[in-house]
């Protein structure tokens, strides 16, 4: 007989001889009464549990669906995982997201910055959309200057009388509210900044022209004005200018205010007057060698927060080293050479009244030139001389007036230095690959001679020694549109270029292979000081609150 395992389920029972007959009995296998109601009353509370599982359920769904607040879709898929803010009407938006990525954002914001300069006021009103989790720049839907009035049409131009100054920019405040949407005016920021020449004022009158300014634009209109705290309205220096610059070239590259963290690119912005280096030194690697392992503290450091980095800038803005203030420089020392090697006519210098050869003129070139000299100068302050360019070309006798006035051995009071005494880590070591940008008169000066996007200094060089040869060696640039337009009437173009190459390589110790590139745009935005500003004021606590209005 085979046999049965105890140990596995069977519906079959092995029958056994010896046992007692009541097992086998059919009473003993069918369940008792009390037993099946037990069992039927248990299946009973479960069904039971679930039917009261589910309903509940089903009433929070209904619940959430019906008094969730208008607009907020439930999640159905990643589409619409984010549950961003939408506009209320059809009044204003933007063409590249429905809604914001953030819900803490709108979709589009609007900023206003005023640039109040020496000679006029100019707005600026940018529109960001909030589609990703960076603000994006649409564009700048307004840029509007005041009028030329005789005397100027700046802030300083109305030095007695404040209220002026301030209302002098009404019309600049009324086409911003043309273009800003009723529904946004409240929570779009407005700032003014004025450069310098409010300064030539005295503090007391500019003070008063600013507070002016801060009273009518936060009770006449309804933009909401950047704080005190955060100076909304206030006097611009060098260091802020020239980091705003770095700050508008890496937001329009990718770099800040986004998912990139790739290196920063610095920005050289060349002036009239002075020019600014920013860019963000890397220590790291590097060996001691009297190398410190940190940027050193000091008015050169720029510690910023932007796009939820921190960032640690070297910044220094060189007055007096500006394209203008530099021809001006050039121009007194080699009158001040021609001085003292003609000492002996000082009572009637000959040589003033003769053509002066100028190295740094293009070949063949003349131009009368009014010098500036010092008040105390034996020719007196200015000087008016008919000046003319060598034979042929001269370039590195003019890169030599040009690296005089850069005072390399001024004393360095913390080392290492760029030029004057003033500063800097070496760009060689702690900025050795990443990219740099000149902008403003570099750009003007080589753009238009058909230079590329980017180029080397040894080719700036080739550049300069070519348009200082004069136009028998200006061949090359006939094929270039508008090149010799630019040269011809222009002798200064050659000491322009020397004075840059003499910057960028002696003042600033840059390798002649090191590549740099030019820009007046990037993606098509036009770069400067103002945009950079506009960017930190799309955060939260960035210094100002959305107007109420009042309800009586």
């Amino acid at each position: 007989m085979r046999r049965t395992s105890v140990s596995l389920p069977t519906k079959h029972i092995a029958h056994d001889p010896h046992e007692k007959p009541d097992r086998y009995g059919k009473n003993n296998r069918d369940e008792s009464l009390i037993m099946k109601m037990q069992s039927a009353w248990m299946s009973q509370s479960q069904r039971a549990r679930y039917i009261k599982t589910g309903a509940i359920v089903f009433a929070v769904f209904l619940l959430f669906y019906f008094f969730s607040p208008a607009g907020v879709d439930l999640y159905q898929g990643d589409a619409l995982a984010n549950q961003g803010q939408k506009p209320s009407d059809s009044s204003y938006g933007t063409d590249k997201c429905a809604r914001s990525f953030s819900k803490d954002k709108p979709i589009v914001q609007y900023v206003s910055m005023i640039d109040a300069g020496s000679t006029g006021s100019r707005i600026h009103v940018y529109k960001f959309n909030n589609c990703g989790p960076a603000p994006e720049l649409e564009g700048e839907v307004l840029f509007k200057q005041t009028e030329v009035r005789e005397g100027g049409s700046g802030l300083s131009a109305y030095k007695d009388d404040p209220e002026a100054a301030a209302k002098s920019l009404d019309p600049l405040l009324d086409a911003a509210l043309n273009v800003i949407p009723d529904k946004l005016k409240a929570c779009s920021p407005i700032a003014v900044k004025a450069t310098a020449g409010l300064r030539l004022i005295g503090p007391e009158r500019s003070e008063k022209i600013l507070k002016a300014v801060r009273h009518h634009l936060e009770h006449d209109y309804p933009l909401p004005v950047v704080s005190e705290a955060e100076n909304g309205v206030s006097m611009m220096d060098g260091a802020d200018e020239g980091v705003y610059a770095w700050v508008t070239v890496n937001y329009l590259l990718g770099k800040i205010g986004g998912p990139d963290r790739s290196e920063t690119a610095a920005v050289f912005d060349l002036g009239g007057g002075s020019t600014q280096i920013v860019f963000q030194p890397t220590f790291t690697g590097l060996t001691s060698g009297g190398m410190p392992q940190k940027l050193a503290e000091g008015d050169h450091k720029y510690e910023l927060d932007f796009g939820g980095r921190k960032f640690s800038l070297y910044q220094h803005s060189h007055l007096g080293y500006g394209l203008m203030s530099a021809r001006e420089a050039i121009h007194a020392t080699l009158v001040n050479d021609l001085y003292e090697d003609n000492k002996a006519d000082q009572a009637d210098p000959a040589w003033t009244h003769s053509p002066v050869v100028n190295p740094c003129f293009s070949a063949g070139m003349t131009k009368t030139v009014k010098v500036k000299l010092p008040e105390s100068h034996p020719l007196g302050a200015t000087l008016e001389l008919n000046m003319t360019g060598p034979a042929t070309a001269a370039p590195a006798q003019c890169r030599n007036l040009a690296e005089r006035i850069l005072k390399k051995q001024a004393e360095c009071k913390l080392s290492p230095c760029s030029f004057n005494g003033v500063h800097q880590p070496s760009i060689a070591k702690t900025f050795a690959r990443e990219d740099i940008y000149l902008l403003s008169y570099f750009a003007d000066r080589t753009q238009p001679l058909g230079m590329p996007e980017s180029f080397t200094l040894r080719e700036l060089s080739d550049l300069a020694r070519r348009v200082c040869g004069g136009e028998q060696a200006w061949d090359v640039f006939k094929s270039v549109p508008g090149a010799l337009a630019e040269l011809r009437d222009r002798p200064e173009h050659c000491m322009d270029l020397n004075f840059m190459l003499a910057l960028t390589h002696t003042g600033y110790e840059m390798p002649l292979d090191r590549e740099v590139r030019i820009a007046k745009k990037i993606k098509d935005k036009e770069l400067g000081w103002c945009l950079g500003a506009s960017l930190p004021l799309l955060s939260k606590g960035s210094g100002w609150q959305c107007k109420v209005t009042e309800v009586h």
